[in-house]
């Protein structure tokens, strides 16, 4: 595999995001898939953030990829209901619903598993993978836990307070 990116980190107001495992500007060989041709680690990154507005009362963490060649995009991590004093996700917490924070939860990506998957971009194409954390002013979204992504980022965009994005590329 190989990788060229620049990573941009942007904030709607004092939101803010950080991830060791995006650093660099590109995504890291572990947050690959390990499917659909990919050799990676299929390994959801490390992600902090901080400066939640007051108010905030959960987190909606998301890892999309608007380059993905459906029309539409490619929901990889949908995480929802985050604790409003939880501040950082580790690396794999996507991996498996009993590393979440107590009531998280995952929904189904676009692969229809509720779990992270990693990237896989066709060879010889660059792609951006933009990981999102909003913060949210209800402590539950109201949506089923069968939603899709669309759904819930309907929802959160409309009961978000804040939000923080790291922008990086990924390529093979």
């Amino acid at each position: 595999m190989s990788f060229l990116s620049v990573a941009t980190a942007a904030s709607a107001g004092s939101l803010a995001v950080e991830s060791r495992d995006m650093a660099s500007g590109r995504l890291a060989p572990e947050q690959f898939a390990n499917v659909f041709g990919c050799a990676g680690g299929n390994v959801s990154p490390e992600i902090r953030w901080s400066g939640a507005p007051e108010g905030t009362q959960s987190y909606v963490v998301t890892l999309y990829d608007p380059d993905a060649t459906t029309g539409s995009g490619f929901w990889h991590w949908v995480a929802v209901d985050i604790p409003a004093g939880v501040t950082s996700l580790s690396s794999g917490a996507g991996d498996d619903a009993s590393r979440l924070p107590k009531g998280a939860y995952m929904v189904r990506n676009d692969a229809g598993d509720a779990h992270f998957l990693g990237a896989c971009p066709p060879e010889g194409t660059t792609h951006r993978y933009v990981l999102t954390v909003k913060a949210i002013k209800i402590a539950k979204l109201p949506v089923p836990e069968n939603a899709t992504p669309a759904l819930v980022g309907f929802v959160s965009n409309m009961l978000k307070l804040d939000e923080a994005r790291i922008v990086a590329t990924g390529a093979r």
